[in-house]
């Protein structure tokens, strides 16, 4: 059974100092946040931001925390630019190092995983939904946990892979974290990847390349990419019951 989340300040608003802002790439700000109370969370869990404008307007939008639980004092956010967004252009265009915001959290207590729950843990992302996958990867190897844990990661192409220098390190490391990429737009080296989306013969590779069948499968996406690759999953003969979705976008 998933251990229960934390919860203390999952109904409570309180000030986050901006201490960092990085491009992780075009399109995603790595933002690292201060929050003025003590914050505890989960591998997989997310926050709530609130921007409040000098007419009172307010936005909201839910982001994933990429930071690991053993992180003490900071908060590691990465930030998608959408074009008609609310927030994220806040982040990307006027957010300085600094400035402080509203957050809420932790909240989620469906998609998190960890060490206590073992291995091994097939993980899946399309895109920005690596996100909260790689807080699991990131507690994974704070752990030093001995549980095999693969995560395959769909990305248009390689400059827009997220974190994936950090990705990579670990995949060379001799612990139990493995990696394979998908790029769909353009080539990759048959070592950590495949060309082309996720299909079942990808899905199969990510299997066989675990020792045994998984505990538990994270697959966090768009919904037409969650559907699609839990679709693939149970035709692999995957139990329905051991996969945990999150999803975003339309």
């Amino acid at each position: 059974m998933t251990q229960a989340a934390p919860t203390g300040g999952l109904l409570r608003w309180q000030r986050a100092r901006i201490a960092e802002i990085r491009t992780e790439t075009p399109r995603v700000k790595r933002i690292v946040l201060m929050p003025s109370q003590p914050f505890h969370h989960f591998a997989g869990q997310h926050v709530d931001i609130r921007l409040t404008a000098p007419d009172g307007y307010r936005a909201q939008r839910s982001y994933s925390i990429a930071s690991a639980p053993e992180t003490t004092g900071a908060i590691e956010l990465a930030i998608e630019r959408l074009e008609d967004g609310e927030v994220s252009p806040f982040f990307h265009e006027v957010a300085e190092v600094g400035d402080e915001i509203e957050i809420r959290g932790p909240i989620g207590g469906y998609f998190i995983w960890t060490t206590a729950e073992g291995g091994p843990t097939l993980l899946i992302a399309g895109g920005s939904g690596v996100v909260p996958l790689v807080s699991m990867i990131r507690h994974h190897a704070a752990q030093a946990s001995p549980s095999a844990m693969l995560l395959l990661y769909s990305a248009r192409t390689r400059a827009e892979i997220l974190f994936r220098d950090e990705l990579l390190s670990l995949d060379r490391q001799d612990g139990g974290f493995r990696l394979i990429f998908a790029i769909t737009r353009d080539g990759t080296d048959r070592r950590t990847g495949h060309i082309g989306r996720i299909d079942a013969a990808i899905i199969r590779d990510a299997l066989d390349r675990l020792p045994e069948p998984p505990k538990q499968a994270f697959v966090c996406g768009s919904n037409a990419f969650v559907t699609a690759v839990t679709d693939l999953l149970v035709d692999d003969a995957v139990p329905p019951q051991i996969i945990r979705t999150e999803r975003y976008g339309g």
